[in-house]
């Protein structure tokens, strides 16, 4: 289930916003398609990140995922526990699986988020 206070994007990834800031991981449903999650690569603090553009991957068992900005902003931390354990994307990808947060340069580019209706018609398609 695909919690109701966040955003989502076509690309598969969840965003929490809270005010300026947002935090992004993965869907559950990306979770499922990826399969066993064994390696994720993400940008460091201070690095930035454009909307639309490649930020990181997410290595499966089967396939190597790119991850794409759901918006352009600033990396402000980042989930160092993920590079030990990236097997909390399958298990927990919208709790313990987050993966960046993002100080926004950008508010406006949060309208162009999907609600999760919208999400939900999209992977249903």
């Amino acid at each position: 289930m695909n919690p109701k206070e966040l955003r989502y994007t076509d690309e598969h990834e969840w965003v929490k916003v809270d005010g300026e800031k947002v935090v992004i991981g993965i869907t559950e449903f990306a979770q499922e398609e990826l399969g066993d999650i064994v390696f994720v690569e993400l940008p460091e603090v201070g690095d930035e990140v454009e909307l639309s553009e490649p930020f990181g991957s997410v290595e499966s068992t089967k396939t190597v995922s790119e991850l794409y900005a759901p918006v352009s902003g600033k990396v402000i931390a980042v989930n160092e526990e993920l590079s030990d354990n990236p097997e909390f994307i399958n298990e927990s990808p919208y709790e313990k699986a987050w993966m960046i947060e993002i100080q926004l340069t950008d508010p406006s580019q949060l309208e162009k988020l999907l609600t999760v209706e919208k999400y939900e018609e999209l992977i249903q398609e």
